[in-house]
């Protein structure tokens, strides 16, 4: 993904989907990037879209339309068949990284008191160790990923 939609990597990570963010002007290392690893760009710079590697059938990009992120992720879930039900909250929405479950105990001094008061199930990122919990948060993206799904 370009910098042009950045909310849309959080949503894909959110409902599970490996996704990388490239912000900068680099569009040859975000392609080469792609190509490596079998990716599929989303971007909003319709220069990239004429690109030969693209034009050509060998990567697949997605024009991304519209600038309300809503609509962005309708778009990117009709176009690619995307499920919300993959592997929901179960990749950092920072780093990326697939996240590790956590116990209480191992969380007790990493919460705010409430939520371990509050929280029995925890997930950690391994990378840049954020913790994260089912809270409010949680239910406010799920029902957010209904809304996208029901399109």
């Amino acid at each position: 993904m370009d910098n042009n939609v950045g909310k849309l990597a959080k949503w894909l990570r959110i409902m599970g989907y490996d996704t990388l963010f490239f912000n900068g002007s680099n569009d040859a290392n975000m392609i080469a990037t792609a190509l490596a690893e079998g990716r599929v760009i989303l971007t909003k710079d319709t220069q990239i879209m004429k690109r030969r590697v693209i034009t050509s059938g060998q990567l697949n990009a997605i024009l991304i339309k519209d600038d309300e992120p809503e609509l962005q992720m309708r778009q990117v879930i009709d176009s690619l068949n995307l499920n919300c039900q993959f592997r929901p909250f179960a990749i950092c929405l920072e780093c990326n990284q697939p996240l590790a479950e956590r116990s209480k105990q191992e969380v007790k001094d990493l919460v705010p008191p409430y939520v371990f008061q509050t929280q029995s199930q925890y997930m950690e990122c391994p990378a840049c160790h954020r913790i994260y919990w089912k809270g409010t948060h949680w239910q406010a993206m799920t029902k957010k990923l209904k809304r996208f799904m029901e399109g």
